[in-house]
């Protein structure tokens, strides 16, 4: 994969306009997911992976290829996200993390739903870099090092940063389940 990405990095910089589509393609979920775990609108997830691209395009001959595409376009996405944050500290709604089985009570498909809109809430209360080191880790599943490339630390720090996001959510939510 690194190296077709390489190939239309370079393929892009010439100025072969289908070449930055293929990233484009192979990217668009995974950042607008990214996006959406930031923000819990899908319109202000597409608009963020909208623009999380345009900046690339834009950035794209500086691009030199000192990490992977992949570690460089996820930075540049969690950048975007923590700017819109940072304008825009309102509440979002939010969507149900999945439709209800058909089979399941309603009682225990509401559970769920409001399990998941707690687990949301406490997420959105972390601190900047702990939330986007618990989304890149668990929704996105990266590892240490490729977590550490995005956010620009060492893997100690994203390390450090993953237990006390969990530290600090087990202590929210063992509060909520206590009401």
């Amino acid at each position: 994969m690194e190296k077709d990405d390489q190939q239309a990095v370079v393929a892009s910089q010439r100025g072969e306009r289908g070449a930055f589509d293929l990233l484009v393609d192979r990217y668009q979920k995974e950042i607008y997911r990214l996006c959406y775990r930031y923000v819990n609108d899908p319109q202000d997830a597409s608009d963020l992976a909208q623009e999380v691209f345009l900046r690339a395009y834009r950035a794209l001959d500086a691009f030199r290829g000192e990490s992977s595409f992949s570690t460089w376009i996820y930075r540049i996405a969690v950048n975007t996200c923590l700017s819109f944050r940072a304008r825009r500290k309102r509440a979002t709604e939010e969507l149900p993390e999945s439709i209800p089985d058909g089979r399941e009570s309603v009682v225990l498909s509401l559970e769920r739903q409001e399990r998941a809109r707690e687990i949301r809430a406490a997420i959105e209360e972390l601190p900047e870099k702990q939330r986007a080191t618990l989304i890149l880790k668990m929704y996105h599943e990266l590892s240490h090092e490729e977590i550490a490339g995005i956010m620009g630390s060492s893997v100690g720090t994203v390390k450090a940063n993953l237990f006390h996001a969990f530290v600090k959510l087990k202590r929210r939510l063992g509060a909520m389940e206590e009401k």
